[in-house]
């Protein structure tokens, strides 16, 4: 019976989810000789109907951190890796992904791009410096000394206590940082190719005050004739700065003068002890106040939700109910362990929090600075956008596959350690669009028609509207139905005047590579109208024929078939396909409300459990060696106004 219920499925929803075959009255009743020009249903269609796969947030040697870990792995390499080739790592491994990328953003970090190299060789600059020699001298003598160095110079970054000469040459305006940043715009260009690949123009810009994580990356919808017009903007003092509105100053003048298109968008908020998503005062000692609303809005539509350095979709202690929170969470401190977590910080850290907090700011302040899509990435300093469990190359160069490599902590102070297990190996961004090419994929982001995962590439189709019906998942092309009957993933519900609740159409097919599925649930967070926050999790489409009771639960789990002596598991549980059309049981329309979606897969092994049967690594007892990857959907907003 399992067998034919996933042949029934693949045979309707496999055909809608690609959108590609044309309604059969519409075929019936064309006739050419009469209107030749519409004969074809695909002629001019530019409803998003593809799926293209990218890395938003990859680093290469030139970046500071990357090159001074050893990443030797060219800029042009990388390139090839995500468009299929199979290259070596800088260690020498040979690797390629399971399947190429659609597209790319190397972000490197501007500030202090091309040290590396520079500190590494002993440049008359670098050595002229104390502190410069100091660090060359480590590397010289390698192993542990060079360890050091990095260590040490990524601790000054962090704290704002680099020599200010060193500063000055490796910032904008000086002829080694206009070099390096025309390298990265012309390998941009070189792999660029419209319709097979986009390779966007872009880089990191690396706040990180005190150690407080609030680093943005910046993708660009032009080519290279306006992207050289400027140079990036960077973060330490006396020439850069930490501050985010001064970031967004440079994104102003990057469009009203040079005729540009870019926007940012935040990494995963976890490592940044509550100010990444502030409510009241932010960091820089500024208000959250309409400006502060406004301009966070226009310029941040997009949001790194997970990532090698954690998830940062939900946490338990705001999520108390959910028991799919406690899900790869990263919450010992901020990024360099110089201050630990405190509980009131998570608050400002995680993306269904903020999401909430948005419609709370928006009450007040009239805009929702945290309206933002959805994104995974893989923020990898190796060149490598790897983000599967069974070819996870870490975080850097230092921890490339060995038997070894989980021993070494991702960061250690006196106040505490991020192990090596804890990293993740995360994540891809799914992107609605008609064709692969910089301004269709930069468009969609930018309307947040976008969805994140923790690598694997599963199909995710969520619309909502007022009038779904579940024989609309049975049209020929649903993703027809859905927008024509209301809005995608990272849209505004439109308004309308009765009672009526929204409706939702979502389905949900497995990553071919990767596992079944176990459930596709809702999100919902929403204000009431006494000013109080609340979140709720639905299943809407559960596997294996479990039952949702009347509280929107399936209270029974999906199992694990995971064999933990040879790092496999069975596609024997959980469904291929999973599709659903959903109605708000609790909708109150005088409540602003977002709803977002999350499909789980059936357990399967992290890249730990590999490690260990494959190399024989000896893994810590606290080491979690099965997990469910997951997709997340961008929102749909509903706004009583």
């Amino acid at each position: 019976m399992k067998y034919k219920k996933t042949i029934k499925l693949i045979t309707v929803i496999s055909l809608l989810l690609n959108g590609s075959i044309a309604l059969a009255s519409e075929t019936k009743s064309t006739d050419p000789s009469l209107d030749p020009m519409k004969f074809s249903p695909h002629a001019n269609n530019t409803q998003p109907n593809n799926v293209y796969w990218g890395d938003s947030h990859l680093h290469t040697g030139l970046s500071l951190d990357a090159g001074l870990f050893g990443n030797t792995v060219t800029i042009d390499d990388a390139y090839r890796l995500a468009r299929g080739e199979q290259i070596n790592s800088a260690k020498g491994i040979p690797l390629k992904l399971a399947r190429p990328l659609d597209w790319l953003i190397v972000t490197d970090h501007t500030d202090l791009m091309g040290i590396a190299t520079d500190i590494q060789q002993g440049a008359d600059n670098v050595v002229a410096i104390p502190k410069g020699k100091e660090w060359h001298e480590g590397f010289k003598k390698g192993g542990k000394a060079a360890g050091e160095a990095a260590f040490d110079l990524i601790q000054n970054f962090s704290q704002m206590t680099i020599p200010e000469q060193m500063v000055k040459d490796y910032s904008p305006g000086s002829e080694v940082f206009g070099n390096i940043w025309k390298t990265i715009v012309d390998a941009s260009e070189q792999h660029n190719e419209p319709g097979l690949f986009t390779a966007f123009i872009g880089f990191e810009w690396t706040s990180v005050p005190k150690g407080f994580n609030l680093h943005r990356n910046v993708i660009i919808r032009d080519n290279a004739e306006t992207a050289l017009k400027v140079q990036p903007p960077t973060t330490q003092p006396p020439t850069g700065s930490t501050n985010p509105h001064d970031l967004y100053k440079w994104l102003e003048e990057y469009e009203s003068k040079h005729g540009g298109r870019a926007f940012a968008f935040s990494h995963n908020g976890n490592l940044s002890n509550g100010w990444m998503f502030p409510t009241d005062k932010t960091y820089h000692g500024g208000t959250v106040d309409e400006e502060y609303v406004k301009l966070r809005a226009k310029w941040e539509p997009h949001y790194e939700m997970t990532q090698i350095k954690g998830d940062g979709e939900a946490h338990p202690y705001l999520s108390p109910d959910d028991e799919f929170a406690d899900y790869e969470n990263w919450d010992v401190g901020n990024l360099d362990i110089s201050e630990l977590k405190k509980p009131e910080m998570l608050k400002g850290e995680y993306a269904r929090e903020a999401l909430k907090q948005g419609l709370a700011l928006e009450k007040k302040l009239g805009y929702n600075p945290y309206k933002f899509g959805m994104g995974g990435a893989t923020d990898s300093h190796t060149s490598l956008a790897t983000a599967d469990e069974d070819n996870f190359f870490g975080k850097s160069t230092s921890v490339e596959p060995s038997k070894d490599r989980i021993a070494h902590p991702f960061i250690a102070s006196d106040l505490g350690r991020i192990e090596g297990y804890m990293l993740v190996a995360s994540g891809y961004t799914g992107v609605w669009a008609h064709e692969n090419t910089r301004a269709a994929l930069f468009d969609a982001i930018e309307r947040k028609e976008t969805y994140g995962t923790t690598g694997p590439r599963m199909t995710l189709r969520f619309f909502g509207g007022w009038d779904y019906q579940q024989e609309d998942l049975q049209a020929n092309d649903p993703a027809k139905v859905g927008y024509a009957k209301g809005v995608p993933m990272g849209g505004d519900l439109v308004q309308q005047k009765s009672d009526k609740a929204p409706s939702f159409m979502i389905y949900a097919m497995r990553d071919p590579k990767s596992a079944y599925l176990d459930r596709i649930q809702i999100i919902k967070g929403w204000l009431d109208t006494k000013g109080k926050l609340h979140e709720k999790v639905y299943d809407v489409a559960v596997s294996d024929g479990r039952k949702i009771d009347s509280s929107g639960r399936a209270k029974q789990p999906v199992g694990n078939t995971v064999d933990v002596e040879t790092a496999t598991w069975s596609n024997s549980i959980g469904d291929s396909q999973l599709a659903s059309v959903w109605v708000d049981p609790d909708f109150d329309k005088s409540e602003s409300a977002f709803y977002y979606v999350r499909v789980l897969e059936i357990p399967t092994p992290r890249w730990v459990l590999y490690d260990k049967v494959r190399m024989g690594a000896e893994i810590p007892k606290e080491a979690e060696l099965v997990g469910q990857e997951r997709a997340y959907s961008s929102p749909i907003w509903y706004s009583p106004k």
